[in-house]
């Protein structure tokens, strides 16, 4: 129970870290563009990653076995470049309030992965409790604008979700042979790697970046790509991927009760409701 309690409360300082680095990204960036944002943001943490392997003598984790290394790989590729890819065209083609409804179902696709692939079982109030996560995203971004739709917006916003779940899946696994530490990190490298297929397209946009943009994205860099990543990690090489998933993506909702509270921005009744359903979904997530 206590192993539980523990990953419960990993994954929620890792929706914390997710939300607080989308406040600072909101608050210092107008002028770059979702994916060359992503770029500086993978580059700057993979470094610090590196930096950090250095210091505590980690670097021999790209000496681990080629399978485990692809595997990695293949996790950062899903995670970082693939889903965040569609992610954010179809942030782009459709907007916020009909996007995240989609791809925050992300949880429900990492359960049923798990319980198919990795013989896991999951409890039934487990279920309901990462549905309830589910619908309290919904109820708080359905409630803001809405704004042009179209099919390919409604595609991509579908693909990032299941993109993302396959990332997690397979981390769930590499959390049973690698440190978290190690795992986040050579995941942060490897999507560095995958990500740098955009640069002959973003790479000039990269390079104009100023010394405030590169502030605002080091330290976003450092919350949500370093703290949480690795949080998240660690939460799942504790309790699984079907009780992490579910009780992170509440990230959304804490990033717009963070927006009201340190941006100003209007807040709607919504938010709370969605919130009351959350707790609720962790709380049931919680009795393992």
């Amino acid at each position: 129970m206590q192993t539980l309690i523990i990953g419960v409360a990993l994954a929620l300082a890792s929706a914390f870290s997710w939300a607080s680095s989308t406040i600072l990204v909101r608050m210092g960036l107008r002028r770059l563009s979702p994916i060359g944002a992503n770029i500086f943001r993978l580059y700057v943490a993979s470094a610090l990653f590196l930096l950090i392997f250095a210091l505590t003598g980690n670097l021999g984790v790209f000496k681990l076995p080629a399978r485990l290394l692809v595997l990695a790989f293949i996790s950062a590729q899903f995670g970082f470049v693939i889903g965040d890819y569609f992610y954010f065209n179809a942030l782009k083609r459709m907007g916020v309030s009909r996007t995240v409804p989609i791809t925050s179902t992300y949880p429900l696709w990492a359960i049923l992965w798990a319980m198919l692939f990795l013989g896991k079982k999951v409890k039934p109030h487990v279920i309901l409790g990462a549905v309830l996560v589910v619908l309290a995203i919904i109820i708080v971004k359905k409630a803001e604008e809405r704004e042009n739709s179209d099919r390919l917006g409604f595609i991509f916003a579908f693909i990032a979700p299941i993109s993302w779940s396959v990332a997690i899946t397979i981390m769930d696994y590499l959390t049973k042979s690698i440190p978290s530490l190690q795992l986040a990190g050579v995941r942060m490298v490897f999507a560095a790697i995958g990500v740098s297929v955009f640069l002959p397209r973003y790479g000039d946009e990269v390079r104009r970046i100023n010394r405030r943009e590169a502030l605002v994205m080091i330290g976003a860099a450092v919350l949500g790509l370093i703290l949480g990543q690795y949080l998240f990690v660690y939460s799942v090489s504790l309790v699984g991927s079907p009780v992490a998933a579910p009780v992170s993506a509440i990230n959304p909702i804490l990033a717009s009760l963070l927006a009201v509270l340190i941006l100003r921005e209007r807040p709607n009744a919504r938010i709370f409701e969605g919130l009351v359903l959350a707790v609720l979904g962790v709380v049931l997530i919680s009795l393992g």
